[in-house]
């Protein structure tokens, strides 16, 4: 990796390596963040499930 940023300093490209970095950085906070809204709607969805059970099961007796 040394290698590839001393070049692209060399170059002068130093602008096109920080524009990669973030990219690469936000790339990876949106996949993060998708994977914890998947977990979260996947917990939700079980939680209302067993809320549901709950009901079915104590509600038909009042």
């Amino acid at each position: 990796m040394n290698d590839v940023t001393a070049s692209i300093i060399e170059r002068g490209d130093l602008a096109h390596l920080a524009l990669f970095l973030w990219a690469s950085g936000s790339s990876g906070l949106l996949i993060f963040a998708l994977r914890e809204v998947v977990a979260a709607n996947r917990r939700f969805d079980l939680f209302v499930r067993e809320l549901a059970r709950f009901n079915r099961r104590f509600g038909a007796e009042t």
